[in-house]
């Protein structure tokens, strides 16, 4: 298990934004992860997807390490954000624009408006 830990733990330092999900980026295999691919599409922002059905110990490791029972989870510079649910609200309410940017992460200025 320590080597599924540093293995997330490289993943969510090395890029800006991962998305632990189910499926890939074009081809997501639960509604929220489609969800949340949307919502960075449509931000226009890049993101790593890795998908978890690939592997059960990433599933389950990433559960742990976040300590976040269910999937998708979004990472951004570091720092999860939270599934779907809490990614849709922020977007809803600007808040995930507005973080995105804080954190010097351009996003297309139509979905910041």
């Amino acid at each position: 298990m320590a080597d599924i830990k540093s293995l997330i733990d490289n993943e969510v330092k090395s890029n800006d934004i991962v998305l632990f999900m189910k499926g890939t980026p074009d081809f997501p295999m639960c509604g929220f992860s489609g969800q949340v691919v949307q919502i960075l599409g449509y931000l226009g922002v890049p993101f790593k997807g890795i998908n978890v059905l690939d592997n059960a110990e990433l599933r389950d490791g990433i559960k742990a390490y976040s300590n976040w029972p269910t999937l998708p989870q979004l990472y951004v510079k570091g720092e999860f954000v939270g599934g779907c649910d809490i990614v849709r609200e922020m977007f809803q309410k600007q808040e995930l624009q507005a973080h995105l940017k804080e954190v010097g992460i351009a996003v297309n200025e139509a979905a910041a408006e």
